[in-house]
């Protein structure tokens, strides 16, 4: 893959208004990040589960302060990358498009959580489940192969990419209309449904052609599958906003673990001061000590682990550069790190999965997700399957109009129903399952 190819700031949707000798002061790649800033999706976010349950008297992360977070360490590393490929490239006519690296991580960052629906990662399993062991099985006869795979696949990353990409209903053609680099770099896994690992993939069959289409202007490179089947390796940018997104989930979360109290200071403290020699650890003990607040403690130590990791992962991603150009980088710029900072992580993720993931109020969210959205689910493809019944065209009244209940194949209406369950809030999806179960009702 090449760097003059890989940064285009053509428009999707837009392209026949493209103009690459275009000057603004504003680059295409920072109205990206702006357009997101602005946009209802992004809005939403801020009323839809991380980790914890959203804010009693202590106030967590949500998806919102999370994408924030991802998009400020993006940006950082990314910067870090782009002075270093300036100078090793300055001879190349192109040499000036690598300036916009931190823009673009930066909004792909933003972005990468769009497709996530309510109640966090349970809220993806909840959708897949539907119909791979629930009410959704029934209809597995009425679908393509590919089709289904994408519904029993549901991932949030591949969502995202239709969110921004899809027409909506009413809405503008080509979606958010986001630059080409920015979209190849919020897909993880470029590949389609059927060669999920762990239901893990990039796009949806209806969205097949357009990931391609962007992914051919960008030449990337496009992995041969004995059986044609679509596949491609990474943009080279995706590894970036990957490691921005798992230093920060990572980090953050035990930091709001130990505002909860499922974690202990001395827990924590000695967990992030494993990512320092003795020395700087002596150091950072001498700092610690002016302050009483624990939790003054813990974000200093926070502060240092993030900048630790951002300047390992950006020495990594200069380190890899011609493997990851070539397709050839296998697993994430973490998980490259054979180093004090590297084993740190991995003793963080341990931790994690044994003490937060499994903690009773994270798990009690999962389960209440799963209830809801199984709940709506069955009551909304109902409605689209059967639409003439009473029921279903009272219920079908309160979708919006952008989603295409109506549309004319059975995997569009199903589409339209996820669409619109995925956008919901926490506390949009509560309260519609409260209201059709009879349990809440308007003032009278």
């Amino acid at each position: 893959m090449k760097w003059d190819r890989l940064i285009n700031d053509k428009r999707f949707g837009l392209e026949h208004y493209h103009d690459p000798k275009k000057s603004n002061i504003r680059t295409d790649f920072r109205r990206d990040y702006d357009r997101l800033v602005f946009s209802s999706p992004f809005r939403r976010l801020q009323n839809k589960t991380q980790v914890f349950p959203l804010p009693g008297s202590i106030f967590v992360h949500n998806r919102l302060t999370h994408s924030i977070e991802v998009a400020c360490v993006g940006k950082s590393m990314a910067d870090e990358i782009a002075i270093v490929l300036a100078e090793k490239y300055a001879d190349r006519p192109w040499h000036n498009l690598l300036s916009h690296i931190g823009d673009i991580v930066a909004a792909a960052c933003l972005a990468h959580d769009l497709g996530n629906p309510p109640f966090g990662h349970s809220g993806e399993r909840a959708i897949a489940t539907f119909f791979s062991e629930g009410a959704g099985r029934s209809l597995r006869g009425q679908l393509t192969d590919s089709q289904w795979s994408d519904l029993i696949n549901f991932e949030g990353n591949a969502n995202a990419f239709r969110l921004l990409t899809h027409s909506f209903k009413g809405r503008r053609e080509g979606g958010f209309a986001m630059t080409y680099s920015t979209l190849a770099s919020i897909v993880k896994y470029p590949f389609e449904s059927s060669l999920a690992k762990n239901g893990k993939f990039g796009f949806f069959t209806s969205e097949q052609d357009d990931f391609v289409m962007v992914a051919e202007e960008l030449g990337m490179l496009r992995i041969n599958e004995p059986d044609g089947r679509i596949r491609y390796a990474r943009h080279p940018l995706v590894y970036i906003v990957e490691a921005a997104d798992d230093i920060c989930y990572e980090i953050m979360d035990i930091e709001d673990a130990h505002k909860l109290k499922i974690l202990g200071s001395e827990e924590v403290i000695e967990l992030l001061l494993n990512y320092f020699d003795s020395e700087q650890q002596h150091h950072m003990t001498d700092v610690m000590n002016r302050v009483d607040d624990p939790n003054e403690k813990i974000a200093y130590l926070r502060s240092c682990v993030i900048g630790v990791l951002v300047r390992r992962c950006a020495e990594s991603f200069i380190a890899n550069e011609d493997r990851i150009l070539a397709g050839a980088f296998k697993g994430s710029l973490l998980q490259s790190l054979d180093s004090i900072e590297g084993r740190a992580y991995s003793r963080c993720n341990d931790l994690s999965w044994d003490k937060i993931y499994r903690a009773s109020d994270v798990v009690d969210i999962e389960l209440a997700g799963n209830r809801i959205i199984t709940f709506l689910l069955e009551k909304l493809v109902g409605a689209v399957v059967s639409p003439d019944l009473n029921y279903s065209r009272l219920l079908l009244s309160k979708v919006p109009r952008q989603y295409d209940v109506a549309a004319p194949t059975l995997f569009g209406k199903i589409q339209a129903v996820i669409d619109h369950v995925s956008a919901m809030t926490d506390v949009y999806a509560l309260d519609l399952f409260r209201k059709l179960n009879g349990l809440s009702l308007p003032a009278v």
